[in-house]
């Protein structure tokens, strides 16, 4: 049972939860016109909306003017939504509704990011800067938090906070005096808001596995370990640690659509 929790006005516990499905059908009707299917979208993804908006708080708006900017965001994202794309609504309609919300702001003079913040995405870029020499390819969202000892929502928005448009020679951190430039920290063009939504698939895709499959997986392609090291770290067979990699790799390609 869902506790109550009141937010702009919004008894979270009587929220409805819709499943991917049923989330799917119901954007495909709301893109064709039916009024019904957007008004239960719009309800259904109220939660999405409000755990957004509480990273916005703190800048001199109120949460309900901040609520009705976020459910414009999320109203975009329904009509934008591609359907023929095999990812979850939630990787699509939170940089929707960040966007709309950062737009609102910058509008009204409003944005301001916090110290603490630009550290975060400052360290973030060091440390994805480090393991992209040290494994060969960018690492994922979650790996960076593990690494930081962070949340991964927290490493998405620290980046998505420095995203908005600024001077190249705009600080990002200072420290004795000494300030890193937003120039400093380009690196190559895989860095865009469309890499990091597919980092955010991939980050949801693999949530969903069990704890063993994500631990083989962070065992072979983190770690760099063979099948037959992992079957003796984990206590099973080889053939096991394939088959699960197997499944493991399948569904999450299913889930990105590829």
């Amino acid at each position: 049972m869902q506790g109550k929790v009141e937010l702009c006005g919004v008894n979270t516990s009587k929220l409805p939860l819709l499943k991917n499905a049923e989330m799917r059908e119901l954007i495909a009707a709301a893109q064709s016109g039916d009024m019904a299917a957007r008004d239960k979208l719009i309800n259904g993804n109220l939660r999405l909306v409000l755990s957004v908006i509480q990273k916005f708080s703190g800048r001199g708006e109120s949460m309900d003017d901040l609520f009705q900017v976020g459910c414009i965001g999320l109203i975009k994202a329904i009509d934008c939504f591609d359907l023929s794309q095999n990812v979850q609504f939630s990787t699509y309609g939170v940089p929707m509704i960040s966007g709309e919300l950062r737009r609102f702001l910058r509008d009204h003079g409003a944005v301001r990011v916090s110290r603490s913040v630009r550290d975060t995405a400052y360290r973030v870029l060091q440390v994805k800067e480090r393991l992209t020499a040290e494994l060969g390819r960018e690492p994922d969202v979650e790996v960076i938090a593990k690494e930081l000892g962070i949340k991964r929502s927290e490493v998405v928005f620290a980046l998505d906070s420095i995203c908005d448009p600024v001077s190249l020679y705009e600080p990002v951190y200072s420290d004795s005096g000494e300030s890193v430039c937003v120039m400093d920290q380009i690196g190559d063009t895989k860095n865009t808001d469309e890499h990091w939504l597919e980092q955010i698939a991939l980050d949801e895709a693999v949530g969903r596995l069990s704890e063993r499959e994500r631990r083989i997986l962070s065992l072979r392609f983190y770690l760099g370990r063979t099948q037959t090291e992992v079957a003796r770290e984990i206590g099973i067979s080889q053939a096991q640690v394939s088959r699960l990699e197997k499944n493991a790799m399948g569904r999450i390609k299913k889930e990105l659509g590829s």
